[in-house]
């Protein structure tokens, strides 16, 4: 069962983002509680604060301000009231919770031999809140078919933080493996989907079973590093096609390689907004001078709507989403 994330907020807060209007509440991405500092919200884009009376406001003299309180409630409600198990969370600087609602931290860092070793102090909080959106990557799917060798193509999606990356693939993940393909008439039967979820995010998993829909014939590796997790899943789950979210370290790279290598299709996002970018990027450098992905996905999302630009592997224009058309509706 998916956690309501209004349950999660202590009160006020609670009462005051109960009190949004509902078309508000629907569209609603992240909360930021900053201790002393105004009660914000963000809807698709759109900032505001929030007043002690449940209204919206941009004037910061109007605004909620959270206390030392607050910030102590909600760290107990997000730790289970036992903060010193979660030390690995607090070194990475998040914590996701069951729903795949992810929730980043602020405070002062406490170093051991130069590195982060936990964060204490904690006095601000991103709740960045998961969204199920069917029918997300209708568009963009079919640019991703190989038709004469029936299989996925392999595909980097890149795009700036928040921008829907992982609200896109989740869907991706439920199509392909109930054998449905977007805005296509193509009847290929459902593949086996392996999701590495290192950050508890495209699943959503509860003790292990994802609480959103990925699809009937999808393996979900929850909590693993996405290296180590693509090379367990090939050995445990044959898949057909792997998802892994925000790649970006050297092992990635290599785990991604060998799953090509495989012959297994993967699907994977990184944080960026041209190709050229990620070719600077000493980690990813070689993927993209071998043309190992042979679709590029580049995502922008203006108001709500996802825009997107596909590219093939030589990055010649293969689609794009016209500025009069509306493009795919992404919350999240």
């Amino acid at each position: 069962m998916k956690m309501n994330w209004l349950e999660l907020f202590p009160e006020p807060i609670k009462s005051l983002l109960e009190q949004l209007p509902s078309s508000m509440l629907d569209r609603l991405e992240e909360v930021r509680i900053r201790e002393g500092r105004p009660l914000e919200i963000n809807a698709a884009g759109d900032h505001h604060f929030v007043t002690p009376g449940g209204k919206l406001t941009y004037r910061v003299e109007d605004s909620y301000k959270p206390a030392r309180e607050d910030s102590h409630r909600l760290l107990d409600r997000i730790s289970n009231h036992s903060l010193y198990t979660m030390e690995e969370e607090l070194r990475k600087g998040f914590i996701t919770i069951p729903g795949g609602h992810r929730i980043g931290l602020a405070g002062r860092t406490v170093l051991s031999g130069g590195k982060v070793e936990h964060l204490r102090d904690i006095s601000g909080f991103n709740v960045r809140i998961a969204k199920e959106i069917h029918g997300a990557s209708d568009e963009i799917l079919p640019h991703l078919l190989d038709r004469k060798e029936k299989r996925m193509k392999h595909t980097l999606i890149l795009s700036p933080p928040q921008h829907g990356k992982t609200t896109l693939i989740r869907d991706m993940a439920r199509q392909i493996s109930n054998g449905s393909y977007g805005n296509t008439t193509v009847k290929w039967p459902g593949m086996k989907v392996g999701i590495i979820d290192e950050r508890s995010e495209i699943a959503g998993s509860i003790r292990g079973v994802p609480s959103f829909d990925v699809g009937s014939r999808t393996d979900v590796m929850d909590g693993c590093p996405k290296a180590e997790g693509m090379m367990m899943m090939i050995r445990s789950m044959s898949p057909e096609v792997l998802l892994v979210d925000e790649i970006g370290r050297s092992e990635d790279a290599e785990a991604i390689t060998e799953a090509l290598h495989a012959g297994i299709s993967v699907i994977a996002t990184a944080h960026g907004s041209s190709v050229d970018e990620l070719s600077q990027r000493p980690a990813l450098a070689a993927l993209m001078e071998n043309q190992m992905f042979e679709v590029y996905v580049i995502l922008n999302r203006v108001e709500g709507h996802l825009n997107f630009r596909i590219l093939d592997r030589q990055q010649r224009s293969i689609q794009l989403s016209l500025p009069n058309q509306k493009g795919v509706d992404v919350y999240g």
